[in-house]
Formats: structure tokens, sequence, C-alpha cells
């Protein structure tokens, strides 16, 4: 049976344009809103656990449909130029995103910010630092993310082609060096004087998961079936993430937490795992899909940015930082430049999806 490429998903759409809006202000430090009225300030994980799991639950199920269509080589062939544009892409940033903070550190006279923020390589052997960026194990302030998704794309071949022969076995190993790095400590060395933000030994779990899930939900029409005790587990386990939130908030009384065991980002701690499947749970068996008509500007302007993920996040970077350095050049008016500026970083955002959703070329309708 030759298998049909799935309707696209809005609601997926809708939820990843919102997970970037997030993304951008939580990148704002020093905002209000990027670090209160955001759902990582009342949960255990936040935005970047859904992008790596949606990640591979998309490129898991487009990888298996062109192995059935075209053979895994073929597969193989569609996957290694992703992985090549988003190598090029995270260097790029990386040139541009650099550029910026040493202009910024020159413009606002704050000498030694840029060397605080993990980029003092570049700027004293730049010749060592861009090779270094390129193996992605040099990691200044804002760069830890893409390199995650690089290596993760990496390993989908061997992933998949494990899945086809051995089923959910193949899984085995992935889960078992994810417990390495909680039992032992794995990681990777940075370079430069940084570290790998986010150990690609440890995040490749979601990457695995989603991979395995977009892959069950291609070929047999559903990633996993709504259950009332699983629903309940989800809940029960959002409900916690929310207590340790309110706890660690001081708004209510609590135990002593160890933070760090519970909600360690670099190593992603086992509760930030299952604390972004249940919420992931939540979402798919609460909405189900359905074809979405979506009205006004607003909603179709979210979308869009969801559909243009990575464009967003990079230039969401830019606009983060540049709100920093306004509240670093202005701080008695820091509280005031918060809403206006997170809005428009917002709109911006939304503003330039749309606007590359107009310049995507139109799929061309075979003739008969």
């Amino acid at each position: 049976m030759l298998l049909q490429r799935p309707p696209r998903d809005t609601r997926l759409d809708l939820l990843r344009g919102w997970l970037q809006l997030q993304i951008f202000a939580s990148h704002a430090h020093g905002s209000f809103i990027g670090a209160w009225l955001i759902s990582a300030a009342w949960g255990l994980s936040d935005s970047s656990e859904q992008f790596l799991f949606l990640s591979g639950f998309a490129l898991g199920s487009v990888f298996v449909l062109k192995e059935h269509r075209f053979g895994f080589r073929a597969a193989l062939r569609d996957l290694l130029p992703r992985i090549a544009r988003l190598q090029m892409t995270h260097l790029i940033v990386f040139c541009g995103f650099g550029a910026m903070v040493i202009a910024t550190e020159m413009a606002l006279r704050t000498p030694g910010q840029a060397n605080a923020m993990g980029w003092g390589w570049l700027l004293t052997a730049p010749w060592l630092a861009l090779p270094g960026a390129a193996t992605l194990l040099y990691q200044p302030e804002y760069m830890g993310i893409l390199p995650v998704f690089i290596w993760c794309m990496l390993i989908l071949p061997v992933l998949i082609r494990g899945m086809d022969r051995f089923g959910a076995w193949a899984l085995l190993p992935f889960a078992l060096l994810y417990a390495a790095v909680q039992l032992w400590g794995w990681h990777l060395p940075g370079l430069g004087g940084t570290e790998v933000e986010f150990n690609p030994l440890a995040w490749q779990i979601l990457f695995v998961l989603g991979a395995w899930f977009g892959r069950r939900a291609l070929l047999q029409g559903r990633a996993i079936r709504r259950h009332p005790g699983l629903l309940l587990l989800a809940f029960a386990t959002l409900a916690i993430g929310l207590w340790v939130r309110l706890v660690e908030h001081g708004l209510i009384g609590g135990p002593a937490l160890d933070l760090q065991a519970i909600m360690g980002k670099q190593d992603l701690a086992l509760p930030r795992v299952l604390h972004a499947l249940a919420l992931a749970y939540v979402v798919v068996a609460l909405v189900p899909p359905r074809a979405l008509a979506l009205q006004g500007r607003l909603l179709p302007a979210l979308a869009a940015t969801g559909r243009n993920s990575l464009n967003v996040f990079c230039v969401g970077l830019f606009f983060s930082y540049a709100v920093v350095s306004l509240f670093r050049a202005f701080p008695a008016a820091a509280p005031w430049l918060d809403l206006p500026l997170i809005a428009a970083g917002a709109l911006g955002l939304m503003g330039l999806a749309a606007m590359a959703e107009r310049w995507r070329p139109k799929p061309v309708q075979a003739t008969r």
C-alpha cells in the first residue's frame, strides 16, 4: 500500500507559532512578560522540549514517507540537504549574532559584555572560533539550540532503520544513553570556554520519541490513542509541575526542593521529559485533528509563524537581544518598555512569517 502524505495539521502550526512567540519573550532577559507570562514559568518544561519533540515527529514521518515511496537511499538524500541547510543557517546566525553583540557592546560602552556571554574566543582567535562553531561545540549565549537539532537529525536514518527492523526495541540504545547522562553525567566538551547548552546525549530522547510517534501516526493513522488513565496521569504530572513552580516562587508553602534534579535543563532532567510528554498528550487528547478555518488576521499570522518556525526563531534571537540591549541602555524605563517592545517584536515576527507565506512558491498543479 502506498502511503499518503497526511494533510497539514493546523493545530501544530498554531502551537508552533505560539511556542515561537514564547521563545522570543523568554530570550528577552529582564522582561516581566518573558519571565512570568509564559508556560515555562508555571511548569517543569518549556518550549524547547516541545519543539524538539515536534521536530522528531515531523521529520520522522517525512523520512518514513520518503522511504516507503522511493526507498531508504532516497529518504537519506532528502534528509542530508536539510541537515546541511540547518548547519549553514546556524553558522550565518552565529556570525550575525556575534557581530550584533560586539557592536552593541561598543555602542553602549559596556566593556566585557561580549566576553561574559562567551564571545571572547571569537574576538581573540576567530580563526579557531569559526571552525569551533562549525563543530557545534563552541556555543556562546543564544547559540545552543540549533546544534541539538542538527545532532538529532544526524541520528534519524539509524533510528528509522532500527525501527523498521526491531520495532520498539530500537528505542532501547537511546534510552540507555539518556540514562547514562543522568547517572554518570556524560556530556560533550564545550569549546572556547563555553558549555554545550543542550546536552545532545540527553536531549536526543525527545527527538527519538517524537520520531517514534511520527512514524506510528503515518503507518497507523494515529500516534497514540486517547485513554482516560493516561489523560488523568498527564493532568497529574502537569499539576505537580505547577505545584513545584508555586513553591519555587514562594506563592505557597512547601518543602525545600532540589530544583536542579527536578528541572535541570542542560542534561534534561527526567521530570522535564515527563512534563513535556504529558503536556503534548493533553493537547493531542483534548484538541482532536480537524479542519480549522482561521478567521481574521491574528490566527492566520500565528499559523504562518508556526509554518516558518526556523526563520522566525532565528530572527527572534536578534529581536530578543535588541530588547535586552534597550533594557540595559534604559534601565529605569525597562518596566515601561517591556510590553511595547515584546508586543512589537511578536507582531514583527508574525508579520515576517506572513510575508514569507506570500513569497513561498505555489505548488504546481498537475495537468491532465
